[in-house]
């Protein structure tokens, strides 16, 4: 609970998978990965959510995941795996998994498929598994977007279970947002973190705790300069920071259309020498368009890619 307690704040990663060629675990690149995310400052890695392909994951794999990137990490920033399932009985089965990995954190998204999803029906789900983790808990709030939608008149009750200590709000829903702000009002220790990457300011004006981020993996050192602009009341500062970031993001997904995804990312991974492949399960393609912009990046962008090198010439 210490490690949680100092690690909850700041810029967190929503990291990526790296697969080798015939899509099992490259360990390798894990540990090049974990570091890279301690040079650019991020505070936590969110493991086996949708940008770490975990709703596609095998089971061995997402706890194998686990158990390299605790070991790997030392304790040195705090792990959180997500557990999502379709019921209260299977979250719970792999909650008890990712606890005996040494995760610090269980996060539940909304399940992939529920019959009969009722509000009350999905609020019994949520608060079974919650009150009865081996772990603190996390919630990530995937709004209108996921085949689950929980309703906003029962997000506070699931954010006042004692267990809860994290939202990552994907949402981007401005009611959904004040139910979390209203949560966090009466439980200070419930911390905020935004997790729609391409508009960071207006939830830190807003009050949230830190940001959560599918991109965080090259774009945290940036994420977290918009923080510190944020904290210091710089809001023109935060909004360029902002524009810049935004433009990486869509040179590396593929546009605006987003149309290159995760292949995009994994590519920019393999180019910065972090992964050795651009396997997925999703299969996003990897247009000549995208190729040549995510070189440019690799060029106009690599004091954010890499901040140290400038550092150790400063």
């Amino acid at each position: 609970m210490e490690l949680i307690s100092e690690y909850l704040r700041g810029v967190w990663s929503a990291v990526p998978t790296p697969f080798k060629e015939d899509m099992s675990l490259d360990y390798e690149s894990v540990e090049r990965m974990v570091e890279h995310h301690l040079r650019l400052g991020v505070k936590g890695l969110f493991l086996a959510g949708t940008c770490g392909e975990g709703p596609w994951l095998p089971d061995r794999d997402r706890l194998a995941l686990l158990q390299a990137v605790t070991e790997c990490a030392g304790g040195r920033l705090a792990v959180a795996c997500q557990v999502t399932d379709n019921s209260a009985a299977r979250i719970l089965d792999n909650m008890a998994a990712a606890y005996q990995g040494g995760a610090d954190i269980a996060v539940i998204a909304p399940p992939y498929i529920l019959f009969n999803g009722t509000p009350e029906n999905i609020l019994n789900l949520y608060r079974e598994a919650i009150r009865n983790s081996p772990l603190p808990v996390g919630i990530y709030d995937r709004g209108q977007y996921g085949s689950v939608v929980v309703p906003t008149e029962i997000l506070p009750e699931i954010y006042a279970e004692e267990k809860v200590v994290i939202v990552k709000d994907s949402s981007s829903d401005a009611a959904r947002r004040e139910a979390a702000l209203a949560a966090r009002a009466v439980r200070p220790q419930l911390k905020l973190f935004n997790g729609s990457e391409f508009d960071c300011v207006s939830y830190l004006e807003a009050g949230y705790d830190g940001l959560l981020l599918g991109g965080g993996v090259f774009n945290g050192y940036m994420a977290a300069g918009i923080m510190a602009a944020a904290a210091d009341g710089d809001m023109e500062k935060a909004g360029r920071l902002q524009e810049r970031m935004n433009r990486i993001m869509w040179d590396v997904y593929g546009g605006r259309q987003i149309t290159c995804w995760l292949t995009g990312l994994k590519h920019l991974l393999v180019e910065m020498g972090i992964f050795n492949t651009w396997k997925s399960y999703l299969n996003y393609p990897l247009t000549d368009e995208c190729r040549r912009a995510i070189a440019d990046v690799l060029v106009n962008d690599r004091d954010m890619l890499f901040p140290w090198e400038a550092e150790q010439h400063g």
